[in-house]
């Protein structure tokens, strides 16, 4: 006997039903949300969730690892490349991104382009909108093109000479980008025998990951990868290793096998170089891989001479990476046996950040405190080395340096 009630019942195939996917738009104007909301309506596409773009927006929302395709409205922009490269560490590195602004300039499509974000010139119809954000899904189905994940920001803290509180610098930049700037880091520990990283990173019964026997051989995929990391925080983790069998120089290309695979799932990589036998070949993968270097000596004429080197080894090498220069005391001021301006003469550029000496610091630390959380001197320069790694203006740490050596210079 047949059921009319079934048979009466609405096909579930003949309601309209939104294509899935998951998209979020940060605006700047009334006109860009009511084009994007009306333009993924008519379309039947699930209608991006719609929030204003600021900073602290971004922050909150963006981190979704569902998130598809990221809309970012820039049309109010004075500079679409700077803005963008201000928040890129906001955004997964695993979504989409569009931006959409009025600034018709051939650099700011390449520049977008390099840092993997694609670029829609505003005013657009409704159609050339639709068409578009297909043809980026289309693209991250492929993964193919700009619809590959984005590689992580790679950054080596490299120690002119051992001793010059390279790893302490790592532990603290790594701590505020991923609990004060929303980026989640790896840091990466280049000292297979001891390091003080876990009592910088405040860990307890910290133990540095044994390489499994047969590890060269075998597989190294992002999932293995993963594992052999240890969490910190949410955002945060390392990788650590040691073993018994494996070389130095094996052990080397582990890890950069490791960090390779991990470029995809993280914001940062941080790596640790703060030991002084690092050798030619560990310069030129930061130069050739890195986005930035972080060159650390403290003001000592031994220290000074390895910088000096290093310096201009990267000009050899023809790095495109950044270079910050940075200065730590870490013996009281006048201890040192150069002065600021003969750093910058003998390296031949500026210094980038002074860290001064703080004798509060190692007290803070053994409580299990972070620096830059607190209000000590070099708290504020440990921020303007973070500043400078995201392309945030420093709070007048230039400023501050610049009318130092003018003083000096008078008298």
């Amino acid at each position: 006997m047949l059921d009319l009630v079934e048979l009466l019942k609405p096909s579930d195939s003949l309601e309209p039903e939104s294509q899935s996917l998951s998209s979020v738009l940060f605006y700047q104007t009334e006109v860009c949300r009511s084009l994007v909301e009306e333009a993924f309506t008519f379309e039947g596409l699930a209608v991006p969730k719609l929030l204003e773009n600021q900073d602290e927006v971004i922050k909150k929302h963006a981190r979704s690892s569902a998130l598809e395709i990221v809309i970012v409205e820039l049309n109010e922009s004075k500079n679409v490349t700077d803005d963008m490269r201000r928040i890129s560490h906001l955004l997964p590195n695993s979504a989409s991104v569009i931006v959409i602004g009025s600034e018709d300039a051939i650099s700011t499509i390449r520049n977008l382009k390099e840092m993997g974000f694609y670029y829609l010139f505003w005013p657009v119809s409704k159609q050339e909108l639709i068409d578009f954000v297909k043809n980026v899904s289309d693209n991250r189905s492929r993964n193919s093109g700009l619809g590959k994940a984005r590689d992580a920001k790679k950054v080596a803290f490299w120690g002119s000479s051992g001793g010059v509180g390279t790893s302490l610098l790592v532990a603290e930049i790594a701590c505020e980008l991923s609990s004060k700037k929303n980026s989640s880091c790896v840091i990466v520990d280049h000292d297979f025998v001891g390091g003080n990283l876990d009592i910088l990173l405040g860990l307890k019964k910290f133990e540095k990951k044994d390489i499994p026997p047969g590890a060269l051989t075998a597989s190294l995929d992002t999932s293995y990868a993963l594992n052999m990391t240890q969490k910190i925080t949410s955002m945060l983790s390392i990788l650590s290793v040691k073993s018994k069998e494996l070389d130095e120089t094996q052990m080397k290309e582990y890890v950069r096998t490791l960090s390779d695979e991990l470029s995809e799932q993280t914001n940062f990589l941080i790596e640790d170089l703060s030991r002084s036998v690092n050798s030619k070949v560990d310069l030129a993968y930061s130069a050739n891989e890195c986005d930035a270097i972080v060159l650390v000596l403290k003001p000592t004429v031994s220290s000074l001479r390895d910088a000096s080197r290093i310096c201009s080894l990267l000009k050899e090498l023809e790095t495109k990476a950044r270079v910050i220069v940075v200065i730590n005391h870490t013996a009281p001021e006048k201890h040192a046996t150069v002065t600021e301006e003969e750093v910058e003469k003998y390296l031949r550029r500026p210094i980038d950040v002074i860290c001064p000496y703080d004798g509060q610091m190692s007290k803070a630390l053994l409580e299990g405190k972070h620096l830059h959380d607190l209000k000590l001197p070099i708290s504020k320069s440990i921020k303007q080395i973070t500043a400078a790694l995201l392309g945030e203006k420093q709070e007048g740490s230039k400023v501050g340096l610049l009318s130092k050596l003018i003083s000096r210079g008078r008298k």
